[in-house]
């Protein structure tokens, strides 16, 4: 009997720790950190969130922006919660849940008072251009002062994660792929290849410079620029040819514009026509295959910015036919890229955001054709205005170095080391004289900011954008439609209105459930969501809130 009960108890001891080793494996796997095997980030430069609502008679049924409202989770009401609403900020903002005030990216250019000149963005004089004798690819992104989402997935994975940034513009490349970047490729117009810098690499991979041999851009042009419909489909526009618009191919006013002749040649034209788009597209697609994303037990991420909507808004503005044929050419790019990651990465195990770093204001001159009040701003003339009249009160040239995204800088030397000037005389100087111009609705010092009586989103949105010493010392608002330059024709962007500051979010594929919402969220939320849903940490400045909706936390 004994020997019986000890080998019953034998058995069950075995099956007690098979059932427990089994159960500790099941949970093993339920408990197994789930990711993507791709996160792609499209970037829509200048792409107002109505945009997507505008031109949907026409979107194509397969195409991209209807599949991403039908099949992906639309954030409806997303804002910048910063000025000024421009690219460079925006792509920062975008991919580091952060703001100016806190990344240091002020703007595409801004007057450094550290080292006393004009700083752009991504100059780095330290680096050299790969892929090109030139310059354009002096760059880097060494004036961001924070991580991006990107360089957070590459320290959780021991930076075995690859992230590359693609775009025609080397900022919209540089600022999203981050400071630990596998590489960053952006557009030399002067050649007609993709380049990239010597902070990345030295010397091309060989994908990029099959992709370069096969000069795209001349097939490109040898097609032509033509409507994808006929031209009376094009009701959302105004009409093709408008005084208001930017004659880019040669003087040529309208619809059907030759480009064979710029074949081999004008490699900056690119940038105003659809074709850009597709071109960048293509970059893409050969990242995603030239550099195997996707196919690691990592998750990778591809950072892509589309610049031509930008191009093309500026030139011709949102009302013309240009930027409705462009968005429904966009469209089908869109669409065959979806089909592209599905075929090389998988249905539902890719994910897709798409966004845009700013708006635009429409063209002044159309809105006063529909009595509506807008105006133009010329900043160049008021500076100089400002440095006659402060020569005049206080006896010093140049006291204004320059108005520079809607600032006013001045002269910080000029006015610490003179006994003779008051600073705050001279501040009320300026701000009497801005506010008596048309289309300055207000002007004030910002470092006197809590002092301002001032709508609450307008002040939040310019301490946002402060940071000290790359910003001015006199903050100008201007009337709504009103914008700054563009003196003859096309239009901007920079200010805190919704045609500058509202912008689409889509969401779509992996662990996406179909929907939308009508909360309002902020551009700085996308970083913090994507950190949420990889289970990663949120990048080092990030101010911004999961959306909840989406991460399904």
């Amino acid at each position: 009997m004994r020997k019986l009960m000890l080998i019953l108890i034998v058995i069950f001891y075995n099956y007690a720790a098979s059932s427990q080793s089994a159960n500790t494996a099941a949970n093993a796997n339920d408990n197994e950190i789930k990711r993507p095997k791709l996160v792609v980030g499209i970037v829509i430069d200048q792409m107002r969130w109505d945009y997507l609502y505008r031109y949907y008679n026409l979107y194509q049924p397969d195409g991209g922006f209807k599949r991403l409202l039908s099949q992906g989770f639309s954030c409806e009401n997303t804002m910048i919660p910063y000025i000024p609403s421009f690219t460079a900020c925006g792509h920062t903002s975008i991919y580091t849940g952060s703001v100016p005030a806190i990344d240091g990216i002020t703007g595409n250019d801004w007057w450094d008072y550290d080292v006393s000149k004009l700083v752009y963005c991504t100059e780095d004089v330290n680096e050299q251009t790969v892929g090109s004798s030139n310059t354009e690819g002096k760059m880097s992104p060494h004036n961001m002062l924070v991580t991006t989402i990107g360089d957070e997935l590459r320290l959780a994975t021991n930076f075995n994660s690859k992230v590359i940034g693609i775009a025609l513009k080397d900022r919209a490349a540089i600022l999203p792929a981050g400071h630990s970047a596998n590489a960053a490729y952006w557009y030399d117009d002067t050649t007609g290849n993709w380049i990239t810098s010597t902070y990345y690499m030295k010397d091309l991979p060989g994908w990029v410079k099959d992709i370069n041999s096969r000069k795209l851009v001349d097939s490109f042009y040898a097609k032509d620029w033509n409507t994808l419909y006929p031209l009376s489909e094009y009701t959302q526009s105004a009409p093709d040819v408008e005084p208001y618009e930017y004659r880019p191919f040669g003087g040529k006013e309208s619809f059907p514009y030759s480009l064979q002749p710029y074949i081999g040649k004008a490699y900056g034209i690119i940038h105003v026509i659809p074709a850009g788009n597709t071109f960048t597209f293509d970059m893409a697609k050969a990242a995603i295959t030239g550099e195997q994303l996707g196919k690691s037990s990592n998750t990778d991420m591809l950072a892509i910015s589309i610049s031509t909507t930008d191009y093309i808004g500026h030139t011709f503005g949102p009302n013309s036919v240009e930027a409705e044929d462009n968005f429904l050419r966009l469209d089908k790019d869109i669409g065959d890229f979806l089909n592209f990651l599905d075929q090389q990465i998988g249905k539902g195990q890719y994910l897709v955001f798409l966004t845009a770093d700013h708006g635009v204001a429409h063209v002044p001159a159309f809105l006063k054709q529909h009595s509506i009040p807008a105006g133009n701003v010329d900043d160049e003339k008021i500076s100089d205005q400002l440095n006659a009249l402060l020569k005049d009160k206080f006896s010093t040239d140049n006291l204004v170095i320059g108005i520079v995204n809607n600032q006013v800088f001045l002269d910080h030397n000029a006015l610490s080391s003179s006994k003779k000037i008051d600073k705050q005389k001279v501040y009320d100087a300026v701000i009497d004289f801005l506010i008596h111009q048309s289309g300055i609705a207000r002007a004030f010092a910002i470092d006197a900011l809590n002092e301002v009586t001032l709508n609450s989103t307008i002040k939040n949105k310019v301490a946002n954008g402060y940071y000290p010493s790359r910003s001015g010392d006199i903050q100008i608002i201007f009337q709504p439609q009103w914008i700054d330059g563009f003196l003859i024709a096309g239009t901007t962007h920079g200010e805190w209105n919704p045609y500058d500051a509202h912008i689409p979010l889509v969401w779509y594929g992996w662990n996406i459930t179909p929907g939308k919402t009508n909360r309002e969220v902020d551009m700085t939320d996308i970083a913090p969501t994507i950190a949420a849903m990889l289970h990663i940490q949120m990048p080092s400045g990030s101010i911004g809130k999961v959306i909840t909706e989406v991460s399904g936390k």
